[in-house]
């Protein structure tokens, strides 16, 4: 039963859902290897036999899943990662498994984890914060890096991609209106470099916030199809609400 006496971490990530029109192997395509413990405030979600499958980050201090922060090579113990058991999921309720739409999830961990030189937060945009077409952002995961598939790399691995315009990537070119409000994409024209699911719930940071989670796409690296994201900034009046609502009830036990 879920302990609300304990002051608790909660992690967004992205909605673990089959999606038709993602390729079944997800990777960060045309990026590189991260600096060692350079993107603190990632986790990832691996199953109860230490295989990831899933990425989110740590966005607020406070059974089959393990969250791993800390974490730079998965699979190998550094002697920096610290573990949680989730407590309560949260989806969002106006999630839409058809569309993706509102594909967005709060854990809320039993034990809160330590911040300190390999563990961190990150910050969270302004509630309708919008960003421009061009605006470089990066997303980070364990996904697989070509195209192909093959092994997955244990090492984090990040990629830069520019923002991509709503009416560009709704066109009929490339999305056909398939792209909601509650959307971000990102990528380049000449394609090649991307996230997709196996990075699922991994950050998009634009200016030191995550404004997007890995959501969904078609294929991976196409240049008519950027990587759409869940737009953060649609959501943070319901994630605080969800957090400190659960802090209050805490507070009249």
């Amino acid at each position: 039963m879920m302990n609300l006496l304990k002051c608790l971490c909660c992690v967004l990530l992205d909605l673990l859902a089959v999606r038709g029109r993602v390729l079944p192997h997800s990777r960060i395509v045309g990026g590189y290897p991260a600096a060692p413990n350079s993107i603190k405030y990632i986790v990832s979600l691996q199953s109860t036999s230490g295989q990831h499958f899933c990425g989110g980050s740590l966005v607020h201090r406070a059974e089959q899943i393990m969250i791993v922060a800390g974490d730079y090579r998965v699979n190998y113990f550094e002697g920096t990662e610290q573990y949680a058991k989730p407590n309560r999921l949260v989806t969002h309720p106006l999630y839409n498994r058809s569309t993706n739409n509102a594909d967005i999830m709060l854990i809320k961990l039993r034990a809160p984890m330590v911040l300190n030189k390999y563990v961190s937060l990150a910050p969270l945009p302004r509630q309708g914060t919008g960003l421009f077409e061009g605006h470089v952002c990066r997303v980070s995961g364990w996904g697989y890096n070509s195209l192909g598939g093959g092994q997955v790399p244990v090492t984090l691995r990040t990629v830069a991609v520019p923002i991509v315009s709503t009416a560009r990537c709704n066109s009929s070119d490339s999305f056909d209106g398939n792209i909601t409000a509650n959307m971000i994409c990102a990528g380049y024209r000449t394609g090649g470099k991307d996230a997709c699911k196996g990075d699922s719930g991994g950050p998009l940071v634009c200016a030191g916030r995550v404004y997007g989670v890995v959501s969904w796409g078609n294929g991976c690296g196409d240049a008519r199809f950027p990587g759409v994201y869940t737009a953060v900034s649609r959501f943070r009046r319901w994630i605080d609400q969800t957090i400190y609502g659960s802090f209050l009830r805490c507070s009249r036990q």
